[in-house]
């Protein structure tokens, strides 16, 4: 009885605490999601499944695919909501106002394939079209962009209207996503100011650190004790880290399901953020040695001189092999004319980089250099660095808030709990 009595109070206290935990938000947001799903991390998938399940809290005006990297099509999205339309009439019975698949359909767009050129843009896509549409309709909310791979159908929308960077709000998940995406982030600090942007490079890593979980809520236990291929989506969700979940993007999401998203200074399930004025931007006009170092997240821009040339300006020419803890990557290099060359990198992580730089180019010499990058973000004033505006965010730099490395992955992951036993109870409905 004595046991039974403790197990109650227990119930009711988590009750208590997931109900100050989430607050109601006070407008459905309109939104966009810009994806890079069926590309190379399938954690798109699960955001995506994610994202089906509550998609009742959302206005959801935009399903991109923008695959920066990796071979990601908008034909992913639809299969999702293939699966989802399976799973829509048992969702129903628990949850109204779920909204029909061929209204998600309807907004599905394809955006760009792969990297921007070193200017940071290109040619409109039909999902940077579909931006620039959203974002000038009538309404007195915002319309949230939230970027789970590269910004460039972003950066094109921002550069073929630039009246649309007052009508919307960004929440990126960058980290990773910013190194194959470094140059269209670059066109948007330099150019865009007045936007409203989270830049989360390390909070949202809080969402798949399971060290101090209870084992059922482990990212490898979660499937098993909750979703037990429960309907399509159920079924479909282990085919992506054998059901282990890993979720990065998902943040996002909880950060709009969750109080006023107007405060990013607020606690969230998304996560807490604080404002930073100046984007780390450090321009070599050489090889960098072990001497030189470079804070995590930042524009790293290395100009060198060689043959002059009759190609077009901007096109990639020459290759930059880095040697990091994940092992080889290789990255396009830029002609700037008049012999300039030049290319641009972001850092993931606190490191000592390698790299060699080739190209077929006769006369262009083979180069090599090294780089320490050190775990600081946003860290020192730079003078190349990008001024910001007053409404950018990121991360929390308090040292207490760090998730091991992560800098502010602990406002997520205190939230973690919640968001996973919530979830669980949707599981169940399609049981």
């Amino acid at each position: 009885m004595i046991s039974r009595k403790i197990s109650l109070m227990c119930l009711l206290t988590f009750c208590h605490i997931t109900l100050l935990a989430q607050q109601p938000v006070p407008v459905k947001p309109r939104i966009i999601i810009s994806t890079d799903i069926g590309g190379t991390d399938p954690d798109d998938n699960q955001s995506m499944a994610h994202f089906l399940m509550y998609s009742h809290m959302f206005s959801t005006e935009g399903l991109i695919s923008s695959p920066s990297y990796g071979n990601g099509t908008k034909q992913t999205i639809l299969e999702m909501i293939d699966l989802y339309e399976k799973d829509l009439p048992k969702l129903t019975k628990h949850q109204k106002g779920y909204p029909s698949p061929g209204a998600l359909r309807a907004v599905c767009k394809q955006g760009k394939h792969g990297a921007a050129p070193f200017v940071g843009y290109t040619t409109a896509t039909e999902g940077s079209d579909w931006i620039i549409t959203c974002a000038r309709k009538a309404s007195k909310q915002p319309l949230w962009i939230l970027v789970w791979g590269g910004v460039e159908d972003l950066a094109q929308a921002l550069h073929d209207a630039p009246d649309i960077q007052r009508k919307i709000k960004v929440y990126w998940i960058g980290g990773p996503n910013k190194k194959w995406s470094v140059n269209s982030y670059s066109y948007i600090a330099q150019n865009f100011h007045d936007l409203w942007f989270i830049e989360a490079n390390g909070s949202y890593n809080g969402f798949f650190s399971d060290k101090d979980a209870p084992d059922s809520l482990k990212n490898r236990n979660y499937y098993d004790t909750y979703i037990r291929s429960a309907g399509y989506l159920g079924k479909d969700f282990k085919n992506y880290y054998k059901g282990s979940i890993k979720m990065g993007d998902t943040p996002s999401l909880l950060y709009l399901m969750d109080g006023d998203p107007g405060n990013p200074f607020k606690e969230s399930w998304g996560g807490s953020f604080e404002t930073f004025t100046h984007s780390p931007r450090i321009v070599y006009n050489r090889t960098t040695t072990l001497a030189d170092t470079a804070t995590v997240y930042s524009v790293v821009e290395i100009h060198l001189k060689g043959p002059e040339i009759n190609i077009p300006a901007d096109s990639a020419c020459f290759t930059m092999a880095v040697k990091a803890k994940i092992g080889e990557q290789k990255w396009d290099g830029f002609y700037l004319g008049k012999g300039n060359y030049g290319i641009k990198y972001s850092p993931k992580q606190a490191e000592t980089l390698a790299y060699t730089i080739t190209s077929s180019i006769p006369g262009f010499p083979e180069q090599s250099g090294q780089l320490v990058v050190t775990n600081q973000w946003p860290g020192k004033i730079r003078s190349g660095d990008y001024a910001l505006g007053a409404n950018w965010y990121t991360d929390r730099a308090n040292p207490a808030l760090f998730d091991g490395v992560q800098q502010g992955g602990k406002t997520v992951l205190k939230w973690r709990r919640d968001v996973l036993l919530d979830w669980a109870k949707r599981w169940a409905w399609l049981q």
